[in-house]
C-alpha cells in the first residue's frame, strides 16, 4: 500500500482529474490530482509508489516487470484517491533523447497580414513532419527565436501581431528512440491502461519546481534520478537546451558497493543515510559498521571514505552539467536564476556546494510543493516526486483545454478515452498556407492562448495511434 494509505481526498466532480505516471529507473510513481477551484493550485487526491525493476537508465528493458510495477503503483493511487484510473500521462527520458536546433524559413504570401498564433502553430506542425533518422520520432517542437525580414531576436509571444514577408524560425527539435517509446507504451497497455501522451521529463519536472519568473530570468534545472541526470536550460521563458547525462544515483551506489566491498542494498542504505558529496565535511573518526555475511565479521567504513567515493562521482556529474551549459552557448551571467536541483539524488548532503564549485552558479533545491495545495500529502514535497507532480500539472492544464475528463456514476471519477487522433505523416508537410484572420479557438477556453496552451503545443505527435 502507498505511504499515504491514511490520506483520503474527495474528488470534485466538476473539475478535471488527471493521472501522471513516472516510470523511473528506481521507482514507479502514479499521482492523481485536479485543480483546486479555490486556490487555483493542484490538489493531490492520492498517489502510489513502488519499486521499479524493469528499467535501466530511463529505458524499459523488461516490459512484463515494468507493467507489474505500473499496475501496483496505479492500484495504490486509485484506492487512495477513490478514482477509477484508465488513462495516464507518461514522462519519457533516457539516453536515447536527443535535442537539435533547426532553422526553418518561409516567405509569406501577404506581408501586410499580421502574424497570428495559428500561423505559428502551423509552422510547428510542419516542423514536426520533418525528416529524422530512421528509428527516431519527434516528440516536441519548441520555438526558440524568430526573425522577421532579417530583424531577429523575437519570441513566439512578441511575433504575434507583427507584419512581415520573410520568416526564419529557430526551433528546438526533440526526438526519442521509437523502440524505447514502444516499450513504454506496451508496458502501460499491458498494465491495463491507455497512454494519453509522452512528455519529456525535464519539461514536466520544471513545471513542478520552477515558476515563470525563474524561466524568464534564466535557470538550469538538473534532475538527478536513479539512472540518468536530466538537464533543462531555460532562457527568456523558453527551453533553450536539454540533455541527458548517463550518470546518476545508481552509479554512485555501484561505486560505494565496489569501493567498500559491500552488498548493493547496503551501499544504497549507506548512501541515503550517511552519504555526503563533500569529503572535507566528513571525518575519519566517524565510523559506520556494516553487518558481514554469515560467518564474517562486520565491516567498518569511515564517513570520510564514503564521502570521497561519492564526491568523485558527483563532481563528474556536475562537470558534465557544466559542459551542457557551455553547449547551450548561453553566457553564465544570463543565468540569474542559477541552478535548481531536483530528483532523488538532489537530497544528498552538501551537493549544492559541489554543484556551485563546478558550475560557478548559485544553486538551490527545487521541491514540488509551491504548485500543490497545503492539504496534499506532506511527503509529496520530496524532490523524488517532481516528475510525477509535473505530469499532473501538465495534464490538468491540457485537460482544461480539451475537456476530456468526465464524471461517471456511483461517486467515482472515470477517465474517458479521448477521440482517436490521426497519425502524424512521415512525409514533409506542404508549405505553411497563407494565414487567415485569427478566430477564437473552439477547443480552448475563452480568453485566447494561455501559458497552458503553449505548454500543450510543445507536444507534437504524441497523441497518435500506436507507435510503429
Amino acid at each position: 500500500m502507498a505511504e499515504d494509505a491514511k490520506f483520503r481526498a474527495t474528488p470534485d466532480d466538476d473539475v478535471d482529474v488527471v493521472v501522471g505516471l513516472d516510470i523511473g529507473t528506481t521507482k514507479v510513481v502514479a499521482v492523481v490530482g485536479q485543480r483546486d477551484s479555490v486556490t487555483g493550485k493542484i490538489k493531490i487526491l492520492g498517489y502510489g509508489k513502488t519499486e521499479s525493476t524493469g528499467v535501466v537508465r530511463g529505458s524499459v528493458i523488461n516490459i512484463e516487470r515494468t507493467a507489474e510495477a505500473i499496475k501496483r503503483a496505479v492500484e495504490q493511487a486509485s484506492i487512495a484517491s477513490n478514482v477509477e484510473i484508465n488513462e495516464v500521462y507518461v514522462g519519457i527520458a533516457g539516453q536515447h533523447i536527443q535535442s537539435e536546433v533547426r532553422e526553418y524559413t518561409y516567405v509569406r504570401q501577404n506581408s501586410d497580414d499580421v502574424f497570428t498564433r495559428e500561423e505559428i502553430e502551423r509552422l510547428k506542425v510542419q516542423a514536426s513532419h520533418g525528416t529524422v533518422p530512421a528509428g527516431r520520432k519527434i516528440i516536441h517542437v519548441i520555438p526558440r527565436t524568430f526573425s522577421v525580414d532579417d530583424e531577429g531576436g523575437f519570441t513566439e509571444d512578441s511575433i504575434v501581431g507583427m507584419v512581415g514577408a520573410n520568416i526564419t524560425a529557430m526551433l528546438n527539435i526533440i526526438t526519442a528512440d521509437a523502440v524505447a517509446m514502444r516499450n513504454i507504451q506496451r508496458s502501460v497497455e499491458m498494465s491495463g491502461l491507455e497512454l494519453i501522451g509522452f512528455i519529456l521529463e525535464p519539461l514536466v519536472s520544471a513545471e513542478a519546481v520552477l515558476d515563470e519568473s525563474d524561466k524568464e530570468a534564466g535557470v538550469v534545472l538538473v534532475d538527478i534520478g536513479g539512472g540518468t541526470t536530466d538537464v533543462a536550460i531555460f532562457m527568456n521563458g523558453i527551453l533553450a537546451h536539454t540533455a541527458v547525462i548517463p550518470l546518476a544515483g545508481n552509479i554512485i551506489t555501484n561505486d560505494i558497493k565496489t569501493g567498500c566491498t559491500i552488498l548493493p542494498k547496503q551501499a544504497e542504505a549507506l548512501k541515503v543515510k550517511f552519504g555526503s558529496a563533500l569529503p572535507s565535511e566528513s571525518s575519519d573518526e566517524q565510523i559506520v559498521s556494516i553487518p558481514g555475511l554469515k560467518g564474517k565479521t562486520a565491516k567498518e567504513i569511515s564517513l570520510k571514505q564514503l564521502a570521497t567515493i561519492i564526491g568523485a562521482r558527483v563532481g563528474e556529474i556536475f562537470s558534465s552539467v557544466s559542459c551542457e551549459i557551455a553547449n547551450s552557448q548561453c553566457n553564465l551571467e544570463h543565468f540569474i536564476g542559477g541552478i535548481v536541483l531536483t530528483g532523488g539524488g538532489s537530497k544528498m548532503k552538501h551537493i549544492s556546494q559541489v554543484c556551485e564549485f563546478h558550475t560557478q552558479l548559485e544553486t538551490r533545491l527545487g521541491m514540488p510543493k509551491e504548485h500543490i495545495t497545503p492539504d496534499s500529502p506532506a511527503e509529496l514535497s520530496d524532490p523524488i516526486f517532481a516528475t510525477a507532480i509535473g505530469l499532473v500539472i501538465y495534464g490538468v492544464r491540457s485537460e482544461e483545454e480539451n475537456r476530456i475528463i468526465h464524471v461517471a456514476d456511483h461517486g467515482a471519477t472515470h477517465i474517458r478515452q479521448p477521440e482517436p487522433q490521426q497519425p502524424v505523416a512521415e512525409t514533409p508537410a506542404p508549405p505553411v498556407p497563407e494565414p487567415q484572420p485569427e478566430e477564437e479557438p473552439k477547443a480552448r477556453k475563452k480568453g485566447g492562448f494561455t501559458a497552458a496552451a503553449k505548454l500543450r503545443d510543445w507536444v507534437v505527435g504524441i497523441f497518435d495511434d500506436d507507435i510503429q
